[in-house]
């Protein structure tokens, strides 16, 4: 299902500025997720944040929104990958179903995201989400933004003739729906990679529409 590797990556090393800058990103996500599982995500404010990092609040709104923002920064990222490799990457043969396109984008993202204790940021993120209602909501709409570019860059790079038809809607949310299905089987036993999890969600998705609906026979007395 998945693509073949890409040749090994030869890109010339980050300038110094845009290394430092990355590297601030990272310690307010690793900061952030260990102040808010520690003592909760709403006992954390801003300022703390900001002072355990030593930074300024300026400096922090020019890498996020808002502390549900960097809480979630982990699986976004992950969908921002997406995107990107959504956008650049060749999309392969023309009769190839829209959904594995869909799912080997998502895989190759995973394979350029899972890297530097990702999986356990993850996981952190996740159980932070579970107990704060406004992260959930962040969530959604992230998706929801996540989804309408996804669209455009379909609609954009593809051959869809007719603009009203349901089909690629369908085949993105599908996807979403497998790899959150994937990220809760996961989370519970984290041993294996996240993409093992994803991949075998893509193959019951394959099959889903055709589950046969068989009623359950009573039991008989005894």
């Amino acid at each position: 299902m998945s693509t073949a590797p890409g040749p090994p990556d030869v890109s010339p090393p980050l300038p110094l500025r845009e290394r430092k800058k990355r590297r601030t990103r990272q310690l307010l996500v690793d900061t952030s997720l260990a102040l808010f599982t520690e003592r909760g995500f709403g006992k954390v404010t801003l300022d703390e944040l900001c002072d355990s990092v030593e930074v300024s609040k300026r400096t922090f709104f020019r890498y996020f929104t808002s502390k549900e923002d960097v809480a979630m920064a982990p699986t976004q990222d992950l969908w921002l990958t997406f995107l990107d490799v959504l956008e650049t990457t060749d999309l392969g043969p023309a009769d190839r179903p829209l959904l594995l396109l869909i799912q080997d984008t998502l895989l190759t993202a995973l394979d350029r995201t899972t890297s530097d204790d990702w999986a356990h940021r993850v996981l952190l993120s996740l159980n932070l989400t579970e107990l704060t209602p406004s992260m959930d909501a962040h969530g959604l709409h992230f998706c929801d933004r996540t989804t309408r570019r996804a669209m455009e860059t379909l609609h954009r790079r593809l051959d869809i003739a007719d603009p009203a038809d349901l089909r690629p809607r369908l085949a993105v949310d599908m996807v979403v729906a497998a790899f959150h299905c994937a990220l809760t089987t996961w989370s519970a036993t984290p041993t294996d990679p996240l993409s093992t999890h994803t991949r075998e969600a893509f193959t019951a998705l394959a099959t889903a529409a055709t589950f046969p609906a068989r009623p359950r026979r009573p039991a008989r007395e005894a």
